[in-house]
């Protein structure tokens, strides 16, 4: 009870409301959050992920938090890190604005403690005695002789400075730093900003930046910052001097920024408030007096421990390695991160409707982060899905991606379609399904004026002939894409009573297949995706390993888009030769090095054995990936997490089950943990129980299966048998036996199959010659 109240506080601290308020909405979560009052955060390692490309944010923030503040840093030879950290080179000063997983944005509002004679041209240190934990960050910067400490709410970060040897001391403030300044096509520009001090403890201001990874327009950061020690003068730069004005602008990219000066003894602490908004500063001042109104640095960071104990405790493991622990809760914290609730933070239009950010992209985390949410984080995911709803309703489009308040890019399809089908499917309630159908045929009917900003590309050709052709970029993967859109377009239509609707998009399911040449060989296999030209006649075939936007496929090849049809994969095998055939591809695929963990095109590959009759290869290929591609080390993600959804394939695998987006349907292969539990988000937990478990991994092939105490026959259940909780018990053996063998997982063209219309027959739209 004394840790239900102490979450409560927290909380109200955190999010600007009453502890009265608390009680109906996170009691649940109180109470089996930590049941045996375990301190999950220590089971994560912020590090995991940092090196090699794996971008991992560093500092402190919330579940979900606006503000993530942490270091910004570059190597010693002077190469700025793209996302924030580095694991060698010196410390820039402290931001307060990250992605995780990403980069191209952010790193704004700059502060940093230096100490002598202050040079603002030179503000840099190496780091000692570097600690991250789940809300907390510390290190010392030898330069200056400081000790860091870093931890946030929602909207404010708390710093905590120790200044070892005392003496002349500066807390500087730099509003023209950003992360990934440049001329380039996806470089921030820095476009103008405001200093005003307000007294000897507190400045305000804003900074003003445009471009990114998502190319975007305009966004403002606005920040009020307070000390809890006045200083002996306050002063201001516009350019490479100091000045004594209290109000400095610069409309151009200049240097500006504002310094507190002090004369510290020696062990003296100084600390300071930033509070973000993207309103004005006044709101700024308002979230610091509203999140964090004291002075207490402790409170701050076991409140804050408090909320990422909530969402981590909806994962419980017994028998797990202590390499899993941290992996599997890392990788909780990592999903966690984003998209960010910028709710009452809209600079756009007003709406009661929740509003997210920070969507670097849906392409990325549409097939595994968005189903765990739905799984274990139902409101969550439902606040997350209203919010892409009223982003149509604002600007024509549901995005694909959004960054820094600004729709793009779209890398693929519109899969914000996927995820929507994915909560109706899983039943998510309140949500306006009506206007999120009205969205997602806005996608597939509208052309956008900037496909890469949001829409679809390519969609006249796509509607009238059924292909995209040369004539637009990314045209096989778009394709692939799109097919499947249109299937999560059918289901949701369907559900709503939408018959028209629903056809008109089923009969689009199978575009696909108008790419595909059938007598297409490529080492020994025949039948893949090809490009077509504009007048329907077949290109060169595309055979690029890893293409990019100009390309014919986006971030991946023949080998793996050629595969991607979750609506009817039975057809598509049928369409490969047959399950022996198919089989015998993916052998190849997977031996030869054409599949490629380090992005998402080939997320649900390893489980496409499940489909063609062979489960016991879906587990063989997810123990060695597991193996081979993760670990507990800083480099331990196979590159870029993109959000959190590295993190969220590797959950899901490491249990032994994963979705297929867009449907109700999880797929089996195989636990690589004992015992696993998930919340569901309504006070009831998915266990999963791996009978003859092996730590060595020999008996990793199912024998039996039971779910809810009735024998499952099949690799695959449905949400609709768990959503009430339940209990997966997996027999496992060393080597592969029948099971799960007959029935494979759902396809359009089984026989049998329903939708609320017809389901029309394949009839692929050949090319002449």
């Amino acid at each position: 009870m004394r840790q239900r109240r102490f979450l409560l506080h927290a909380l109200s601290i955190l999010f600007m409301l009453p502890p009265a308020w608390f009680p109906c909405a996170i009691a649940q979560a109180a109470v089996s959050s930590k049941p045996d009052g375990v301190d999950y955060t220590r089971n994560v390692d912020p590090f995991i992920g940092v090196d090699w490309g794996g971008n991992t944010f560093v500092g402190s923030t919330v579940p979900f938090g606006m503000l993530k503040v942490g270091p910004d840093m570059e190597t010693f030879d002077g190469r700025r890190s793209g996302f924030g950290y580095s694991s060698h080179g010196v410390i820039l000063g402290f931001s307060h604005l990250h992605l995780s997983g990403a980069q191209g944005k952010y790193g704004n509002i700059l502060v940093a403690p230096v100490t002598g004679t202050l040079n603002i041209t030179d503000i840099k240190s190496p780091r000692t005695d570097e600690v991250a934990k789940p809300g907390y960050y510390a290190s010392t910067l030898n330069r200056y002789n400081v000790r860091v400490e870093l931890t946030s709410s929602r909207r404010v970060g708390f710093h905590r400075y120790t200044f070892i040897k005392g003496g002349d001391s500066h807390i500087t403030v730099n509003l023209a730093h950003a992360l990934g300044l440049g001329t380039g096509r996806e470089s921030q520009n820095f476009v103008g900003a405001e200093a005003h001090v307000l007294s000897n403890r507190e400045i305000q201001g804003v900074a003003r930046f445009r471009g990114g990874w998502n190319m975007g327009g305009e966004y403002r950061v606005y920040f009020s910052m307070m000390l809890d020690t006045p200083a002996t003068t306050v002063q201001t730069w516009t350019g490479a001097s100091l000045s004594s004005d209290h109000d400095a602008t610069v409309a151009e990219n200049k240097p500006i920024g504002a310094t507190f000066n002090l004369h510290t003894h020696p062990g003296q602490v100084v600390q300071a408030k930033v509070g973000i908004s993207f309103i004005s500063a006044e709101q700024a001042r308002k979230n610091i007096q509203s999140e964090v109104p004291a002075w207490s640095f402790e409170a701050v960071r076991h409140a804050n421990n408090a909320l990422w104990n909530a969402e981590l405790g909806k994962l419980q493991l017994s028998g797990e390695t202590d390499k899993q622990r941290r992996e599997l809760y890392t990788a909780m914290y990592h999903i966690m991160m984003m998209p960010v609730d910028r709710t009452g933070e809209n600079p756009l239009w007003t709406s009661s409707e929740p509003y997210y950010d920070d969507f670097q992209a849906i392409w990325d985390t549409y097939r595994t982060s968005n189903p765990l949410l739905g799984m274990i984080s139902p409101d969550r995911e439902r606040d997350i899905v209203r919010s892409l709803i009223d982003v149509y309703r604002y600007t024509g489009y549901m995005p694909d991606a959004r960054v820094g308040n600004d729709n793009g890019r779209t890398q693929g399809g519109s899969n914000a379609n996927v995820v929507v089908a994915d909560a109706y499917m899983k039943g998510i309630t309140g949500i306006d399904y009506k206007t999120a159908l009205e969205a997602m045929i806005h996608d597939a009917e509208v052309p956008p004026k900037n496909a890469q900003k949001e829409g679809r590309g390519g969609l006249k050709d796509y509607n009238e002939h059924g292909y995209i052709t040369t004539a637009d970029e990314r045209a096989g993967s778009r394709i692939v894409e799109y097919s499947y859109d249109d299937f999560a377009i059918a289901e949701v239509a369907c559900g709503l009573g939408e018959k028209e609707q629903a056809a008109r998009a089923l009969a689009r399911t199978h575009n696909f297949e108008n790419l595909w040449d059938p007598d297409m060989q490529v080492m020994g296999f025949k039948g893949f995706l090809r490009p077509r030209n504009p007048d329907g006649s077949w290109a060169a075939p595309y055979l690029v390993v890893r293409g990019t936007w100009p390309d014919f496929m986006y971030e991946g090849d023949i080998w793996t888009y050629s595969l991607y049809a979750p609506q009817d994969m039975k057809h598509l095998i049928e369409m490969a030769g047959g399950p022996k055939q198919f089989n015998s591809r993916l052998d190849f695929i997977f031996s030869r090095g054409h599949f490629d963990i380090a992005n998402e095109p080939g997320f649900l590959m390893p489980l496409l054995y499940n489909y063609s009759g062979r489960p016991d290869k879906s587990a063989d290929i997810v123990h060695l990936l597991l193996e081979k591609a993760f670990s507990d080390t800083r480099s331990g993600i196979p590159g870029n997490d993109d959000s959190g959804a590295m993190s969220s394939w590797l959950l899901f695998q490491t249990l032994g089950i994963f979705p297929v987006a867009g449907q109700d349907v999880y797929l089996i292969s195989s636990p690589s943990v004992p015992t696993t539990s998930l919340s569901l988000g309504n006070g009831k937990r998915l266990r999963i129980e791996a009978k003859n478990f092996d730590p060595s991994g020999l008996n990793r092939y199912v024998q039996s299966a039971t779910l809810n105490g009735q024998e499952l026959k099949t690799n695959w259940f449905r949400h609709a048998q768990i959503k009430d909780g339940g209990t997966l018990v997996l027999t496992l053996g060393s080597a592969p036996s029948v099971w799960g063998t007959t029935t494979p997982p759902p396809s359009l063209s089984d026989e049998g199959a329903r939708m609320c219309v017809a389901i029309p027959a394949s009839k692929p739209n050949r090319p002449n010659n």
